[in-house]
């Protein structure tokens, strides 16, 4: 515990409150401090120990909780400023993914409560604790969507990219800290994309900034597809969903070749809706503009294919992502309309809304044929039934595959990217088996991600029987593709989440 002080220059502030130790001066070095407040350790920056109780009025200082963050100005008399934020007690007695997270908190809610400050410029992090969580925190803490002029960074008309506000350096250089960089680096790609207007990333833009992305990476090959491509193929289900739109639509894949050429590869599918209106099966307006969201699948699977190239994994990975838009053009599939698959197939289109898992249904079928894979994982923001299910706080993963769920699940709780394991029964079978055809689309309302997945499982090639030459799993993002609330690292918005749980997941990768 901090000792009794009595010093009546100061009161009691909330969380992230800034407190001027003496009158502010201009400054462009910042530290970002994260302590255990039960055994606060000086640096060469700041004690906390003596700095926080200068935050009350007296009295016992009681050990604040996780995230509580109070700023110094002229901490060292030099004129820097001090961004101290607690462990919360009994941090040394976590176990290790909880004090991960600790540290991610800490250290998010000390970023943001300097960022906007306008001489914080260069930001010196503790990284002592853990270099990997702290400079995933800190790069996610500073992110910002915003399209105001003159000052977004995200205006596509500038000539000159705006660089980010905040330069991070860790307090010690190490890979971990490089590492977790690009994780969060990726995840704000996703986070970019989901946020985007629809009338600024379409398909055609999409697969523009993505190659853009890639460029001088090594070992990385982008192909983009065309319609008449996906008509060869015979991707009917894909291209049925184009029918109400004048975009274009496109398939592209990502090949990243980091082992030998005879390495199975792992495959990541993802849904590509640059802007879902529902088609025919209109939906309401209130909100609708969350729609440009529904790309998170596709987001989600290339910044982490982004991610994985960039720190060079041996793995060997193929991405997919079928992208266009739903509309309720004159030619827009109707409901009721019979669709014949790649895999041969009959799909009854039940609802148009119910598209994503058309376009997919395509996409799994290709990857598991076309590239023989061990393991196959579609992403997307597939069901409004997840987020009544599981909320912000879980994204839905199904999977016949034990190892594939539980490597999923270990990855996720390392990064705090969490996953749940869904039900994957053919009990639910009669609801979407009982149309005039093979499949149909929708199985109503009771168990409706459950429904969607086990249609998705029809076109994953090769993942059941006795002896599967495939694992598959799928993971249903819609009720983490935006965060409300926030928390101590993340601004509300949309959330790239899934992005640094398979990026963990493909480094621990052992096939």
């Amino acid at each position: 515990m901090f000792p009794r002080r009595s010093l009546h220059l100061y009161r009691r502030l909330p969380s992230s409150s800034i407190v001027p130790l003496s009158s502010r001066t201009m400054s462009t070095k910042t530290y970002v401090l994260p302590f255990d407040p039960t055994a606060p350790q000086a640096t060469a920056q700041a004690d906390p120990a003596k700095l926080w109780p200068a935050a009350f009025a007296g009295g016992d200082v009681k050990a604040p909780k996780t995230a509580t963050s109070r700023v110094f100005f002229n901490a060292d008399g030099n004129g820097s400023i001090a961004s101290l934020s607690s462990l919360g007690e009994g941090f040394a007695n976590k176990k290790e993914n909880e004090r991960r997270e600790a540290v991610r908190r800490a250290v998010g809610s000390a970023v943001k409560a300097v960022k906007d400050l306008p001489e914080t410029k260069e930001v010196e992090v503790d990284a002592t604790v853990d270099a990997h969580a702290a400079a995933v925190a800190a790069h996610l803490a500073q992110y910002k969507f915003s399209l105001k002029t003159p000052d977004s960074r995200f205006n596509p008309n500038l000539k000159e990219p705006i660089p980010e506000k905040l330069k991070f350096t860790p307090s010690e250089g190490s890979k971990e800290w490089e590492r977790g960089a690009v994780y969060a680096k990726a995840q704000n790609m996703a986070r970019t994309w989901m946020e985007l207007p629809a009338n600024m990333c379409t398909p055609t833009i999409f697969c523009e900034q993505v190659k853009e992305a890639f460029s001088g990476l090594k070992n990385v090959e982008v192909i983009v597809r065309d319609e008449a491509w996906a008509e060869e193929k015979g991707m009917r289900t894909f291209l049925s969903v184009t029918h109400g739109t004048s975009e274009p639509a496109k398939f592209l894949e990502i090949h990243y070749k980091g082992a030998s050429g005879d390495a199975k590869p792992l495959v990541f599918v993802g849904k590509g809706i640059t802007f879902d209106s529902g088609g025919i099966s209109l939906k309401p307006g209130n909100g609708m503009k969350l729609m440009r969201g529904d790309m998170g699948g596709a987001a989600t699977v290339v910044a982490t294919a982004w991610a994985i190239a960039t720190l060079g994994l041996p793995i060997n990975l193929n991405t997919l992502t079928p992208l266009t838009e739903n509309m309720p053009g004159p030619s827009a599939t109707k409901p009721g309309d019979v669709i014949y698959a790649m895999n041969g197939k009959s799909v009854e289109v039940d609802n148009t809304d119910a598209e994503g898992r058309l376009v997919l249904a395509d996409a799994i079928y290709y990857g598991a044929t076309e590239y023989k894979p061990h393991t196959l994982i579609d992403v997307a923001t597939l069901t409004g039934a997840m987020d009544i299910a599981l909320g912000e706080v879980y994204a839905g993963v199904f999977s016949d595959s034990d190892k594939t769920w539980e490597d999923l699940n270990v990855a996720g709780e390392i990064e705090y990217d969490r996953f749940w394991r869904m039900p994957l029964s053919e009990e639910f079978g009669p609801q979407i088996y009982s149309s005039n055809a093979d499949l149909q689309n929708t199985g109503g309302r009771p168990g409706g991600s459950c429904t969607a997945a086990l249609f998705l499982k029809a076109f994953a090639e090769g993942s059941t029987g006795d002896k599967p030459t495939m694992a598959w799993a799928h993971i249903d993002i819609a009720g983490v593709m935006e965060y409300t609330r926030g928390c101590p690292y993340m601004e509300k918005g949309m959330t790239g989440r899934g992005v640094r749980g398979l990026v963990e997941y493909a480094t621990r990768l052992k096939v």
